[in-house]
């Protein structure tokens, strides 16, 4: 079972964290958790989603590059209600996303807003587990 536990907001974050075979793997920094979606400020509603392997998106050909001896795809978050193209991938701050899930080892809250550190680590180490569970059709379970 893959599911994403949610511990924290900030002004513009929510800080989760990532649990497979309920055993922690790293955290997740979100958008905000809104009643009402707006484009690229709002985190997934809670809820259950099949995952994928997306070999077409634009990020694909970047992280093939980076990543090849174990690139798969991006991990894709499907099924999302009004939301689409939704990855987990590297990044340490809110901006860095629109509307995907950033990975990262340890996090900091500064001015209102958390943000996540040792991003990429974190992606290389969970990436080979999560790319097996979404060629397999798992699903990611969002509290």
């Amino acid at each position: 079972m893959i599911k994403l536990l949610r511990i924290a907001e900030g002004t513009n974050t929510t800080l989760g964290q990532l649990y497979i075979n309920n055993l922690f793997q790293w955290h997740i920094l979100e958008d905000k958790i809104r009643d009402e979606k707006i484009p690229g400020e709002t985190a997934i509603p809670a809820g259950t989603y099949p995952l994928g392997l997306n070999k077409l998106a634009g990020m694909n050909a970047k992280y093939q590059s980076r990543y090849s001896s174990m690139h798969k795809g991006m991990i894709e978050i499907r099924g999302i209600p009004n939301f689409t193209l939704v990855f987990f991938h590297i990044g340490n701050y809110h901006t860095d996303r629109r509307g995907c899930l950033l990975t990262g080892s340890y996090y900091q809250l500064i001015d209102g807003d958390y943000r996540v550190l040792h991003s990429a680590d974190a992606y290389k180490r969970v990436y080979p587990l999560l790319a097996e569970y979404a060629a397999a059709g798992r699903s990611l379970v969002v509290e």
